[in-house]
């Protein structure tokens, strides 16, 4: 079963965080992403025969395996991010800036220090963009990271290591370490009191990924009447809903807000509904690591708390079941390679639309036949060994 609660928090303003992914504004940042030749834009995919197995009018899914030869979205964040904070260091426009005169300016700052803490995405994005720029990374993955991540970060020439702490507390060890460093930056996705800045320019940057989806269903002659978005932090979710919200103004689709049920601290922050943010903690043990989070960012949940309409949690095997049934398609759709944490919203609208259990959400959010769902795949196999034992086992739909 899945848990869900519909948002009933009381409504605040949250003008100053919506107009962070005002449409112009994000058009800006993806003119800036398109100066790097890795840029591209990703395939919205139309699972149309899963679709009419389910009983809907379509699934559409943004697939991220592709995004930057990276495997997932997370450097279109980090890269505006860094750029953002070297102009400003420089006391230029991040609009001066382009992909061949960073590494120059970057220079300019010295030996420079980008910090980050990781389940392995983020900071292999942050690797990358700090080689591109000649610079040097030092990277923290939290505990029950896979070793491949690992070599991953490792491989793009950063210093990274396991520590024994979960998500949220590595976070406050790079803090920490990023403090004691001279000429040292934490480029992180999550914001806390006095640091909302670069987390700001990186949600920007998650953004482009959900204009281009927008773009990509116009030209199909779609307008969705839902949307899913997976939450660790929140920072993807968050940002998604800004700019889908702005994107569609009076016609913003329905949302479902997804976590796994053992971090869920938007579900928890939405169940006490007082507008205050929940955190939660423990070890977090999930397969979905990139969503093993337990403390929110306030930017994300000061948008989600009044654009979110359903907050959302699944376990593991709802995770596992996705990632099988898009690895291996319905009959004429196309495959889409999908991590445990890339594949979470599938797994939450799999057991949504097939489950008897259900059956009051679909219609306390009106999900049914002609429903059309845009959900995003955030990353492909980025542990590509677990990637194959998870599909194949288990069973399909039948």
């Amino acid at each position: 079963m899945i848990n869900w609660v519909k948002n009933a928090v009381p409504q605040s303003d949250c003008t100053t965080n919506m107009a962070l992914m005002e449409l112009e504004l994000i058009n800006k940042v993806r003119e800036f992403h398109r100066s790097f030749p890795q840029y591209s834009e990703t395939p919205l995919v139309s699972l149309d025969n899963l679709a009419k197995k389910l009983g809907v009018g379509g699934i559409y899914v943004k697939d991220e395996s592709f995004r930057f030869g990276l495997n997932s979205f997370k450097a279109l964040g980090c890269t505006f991010a860094i750029a953002s904070y070297i102009a400003q260091v420089l006391g230029k426009s991040v609009w001066e800036l382009d992909y061949s005169s960073l590494p120059e300016l970057a220079s300019r700052l010295g030996e420079f220090t980008f910090y980050a803490a990781t389940d392995g995405n983020h900071g292999r994005a942050v690797a990358w963009a700090a080689r591109e720029l000649g610079q040097k990374a030092v990277i923290y993955m939290n505990k029950g990271c896979s070793q491949e991540r690992l070599e991953h970060i490792r491989r793009e020439g950063a210093d990274a290591a396991i520590s024994d702490l979960n998500y949220d507390d590595t976070i406050r060890l790079v803090r920490k370490l990023a403090e004691e460093t001279p000429n040292s930056e934490i480029i992180q996705d999550t914001a806390w009191e006095g640091y909302e800045d670069i987390p700001a320019k990186i949600m920007q940057g998650y953004a482009v990924m959900a204009l281009e989806a927008c773009e990509q269903l116009s030209s199909f002659g779609i307008t969705p009447t839902h949307t899913v978005f997976q939450a660790g932090v929140g920072a993807f979710a968050g940002s998604a809903q800004a700019l889908i919200s702005n994107f569609y103004k009076s016609k913003s689709p329905i949302s479902f807000i997804v976590e796994p049920s053992v971090a869920d601290c938007y579900y928890q922050s939405a169940l006490r509904a007082d507008g205050e943010a929940v955190n939660v903690g423990g070890e977090m043990k999930t397969i979905m690591m990139g969503l093993a989070c337990g403390e929110p960012s306030h930017v994300s949940w000061n948008i989600l708390k009044n654009k979110g309409d359903f907050f959302v949690t699944i376990d593991d095997v709802h995770t596992e079941r996705a990632m099988r049934i898009l690895g291996v398609p319905t009959d004429g759709d196309r495959r889409i390679i999908s991590g445990e944490s890339g594949a979470a919203g599938m797994g939450f609208l799999l057991e949504a639309l097939t489950n008897d259990t259900s059956e009051d959400l679909r219609k306390e959010s009106c999900l049914g036949k002609d429903s059309h769902i845009l959900l995003f795949s955030t990353e492909g196999d980025t542990d590509s060994q677990s990637y194959r034992e998870y599909i194949k086992n288990g069973k399909e739909l039948s």
